[in-house]
C-alpha cells in the first residue's frame, strides 16, 4: 500500500507541476513578455432606435469616454433594446452584468418620487428642468434611487411627449376616448391617459411599431425625436403636439461601478454630466428637424389645446400628493422653480 501511494502521489506532484507551467505559459502570452492588459469593456444599453436622441446621447458619451480613457476602457453601446428593455437592463445592472443604462419612465415605477416627472405639464422647458435637477433631483431624488442600489452619473433627456395615432386628431382629451393607446411601463403615464378617456396599454418601445401597423394599437405617444428614428411616420396618419410630459433620462449605474478603478470612475461620471449640453443642443435640434421630417412623411400635425388638458389632469396631480410620501412638496417645490431662484 506504502509503494502505491507512493507512486500516486508521485504522479499527482508531476501533473501539479505541468499544470503551473501551463499557467505561467499563458499568462506570459505564450512564452513571450508578460502581456498588457487590455480595456476594460463597459456595455451601454438603451431602448433607441438608430437616430434617436437616445443613441446621439450614448454614442456620444462613449465616443468622450473612449477617448479620454484610451487603452483603459472601452464603452459599447447597444441600442433598440438590444440588450432587453428597460425593466430587463435595471435588472442586469443590479447583477452587474451591464454597465449602463438609460432609464425614463420605468424610473417612476422603481422609485415613487421619480412619479413627479410623470405629472402633466410640470416642466416649462430646458432651463426649468435644469433648475428642478438643482435642487430636487440631486438632492433628494438621486439618494432615493441610490437606496435601490442604482447609481446616477448624469440627467439627460427623453423629452417632450407627442400623441400619435390613426383615428383622429387629438386637440381635447375627449378625443382620445376609445382610442387604444401604447404608454411605456409606468403607472403614472397609464393614470394619466385613462383620465384623459384613452384605453392605455404598456408595452416595451421594441414592440410597438408591429402593434400600430397591425392595429393591436391605434395610438402611441413619445418625444419627437423617438417617434421619428421608430418610423412611426409609416404606420400612424395624425400626430398631435400635446406636449402632456417632459421625461428625463437618467445615466444610471449597478453593481459594476464600484468594481472598477476609483479615478475611471471620476473620469465617466465627468464625462456622462458634461454631455449634458450636447443632449440638450441636439434635442432641440431634433424638435425642429423631426417635426418637418415628419409633416414631408405626409403626417397630419395638430396643436393641441394645452388648457383643455391641463384642466383634466388635476386628478393626477391630487393622487400624486395623496399617494407618495412628500409628493405635494415635490410638485410646489418645483412649480416655485418656473422663474428660476
Amino acid at each position: 500500500m506504502r509503494e502505491v501511494r507512493q507512486t500516486t502521489d508521485g504522479r499527482f506532484m508531476k501533473r501539479m507541476g505541468e499544470f503551473a507551467l501551463l499557467t505561467a505559459f499563458l499568462i506570459s502570452g505564450c512564452g513571450g513578455e508578460p502581456r498588457e492588459a487590455g480595456p476594460i469593456d463597459l456595455s451601454f444599453g438603451h431602448v433607441g432606435a438608430p437616430g434617436s436622441l437616445f443613441a446621439a446621447s450614448a454614442e456620444e458619451f462613449a465616443r468622450r469616454a473612449n477617448e479620454e480613457l484610451a487603452g483603459r476602457v472601452q464603452v459599447n453601446v447597444f441600442g433598440s433594446s438590444q440588450l432587453g428593455g428597460d425593466e430587463v437592463m435595471l435588472q442586469k445592472l443590479k447583477l452587474g452584468t451591464l454597465d449602463f443604462a438609460l432609464p425614463s419612465t420605468i424610473m417612476s415605477s422603481t422609485v415613487d418620487e421619480f412619479g413627479l416627472f410623470e405629472m402633466p405639464y410640470l416642466v416649462q422647458d430646458r432651463a426649468h428642468m435644469r433648475r428642478i435637477e438643482e435642487e430636487i433631483v440631486w438632492p433628494v431624488l438621486v439618494p432615493k434611487a441610490e437606496e435601490r442600489d442604482y447609481t446616477i452619473l448624469a440627467v439627460w433627456e427623453n423629452g417632450f411627449r407627442h400623441v400619435t395615432n390613426n383615428t383622429r386628431p387629438v386637440v381635447t382629451p375627449s378625443d382620445l376616448s376609445g382610442i387604444k393607446l401604447r404608454t411605456p411601463r409606468g403607472i403614472w403615464r397609464v393614470k394619466l391617459f385613462q383620465a384623459f378617456g384613452a384605453n392605455p396599454t404598456p408595452m416595451a418601445l421594441s414592440e410597438v411599431f408591429v402593434a400600430l401597423q397591425t392595429g393591436v394599437m391605434d395610438g402611441q405617444e413619445n418625444p419627437l425625436a423617438q417617434i421619428y428614428a421608430s418610423k412611426f411616420q409609416e404606420v400612424q396618419t395624425y400626430l398631435s403636439l400635446t406636449g402632456h410630459v417632459y421625461t428625463p433620462a437618467y445615466v444610471t449605474v449597478g453593481a459594476s461601478w464600484d468594481r472598477l478603478p476609483e479615478d475611471v470612475r471620476s473620469v465617466l461620471r465627468r464625462i456622462a454630466s458634461e454631455t449634458q449640453s450636447f443632449v440638450h443642443e441636439t434635442a432641440t435640434r431634433m424638435d425642429e428637424d423631426f417635426l418637418t421630417e415628419l409633416r414631408a412623411a405626409g403626417v397630419e400635425v395638430n396643436l393641441a389645446d394645452r388648457e383643455s388638458f391641463v384642466r383634466a389632469s388635476t386628478e393626477i396631480f391630487e393622487e400624486f400628493g395623496n399617494t407618495v410620501e412628500g409628493g405635494d412638496a415635490l410638485v410646489a417645490e418645483a412649480l416655485a422653480l418656473v422663474e428660476g431662484p
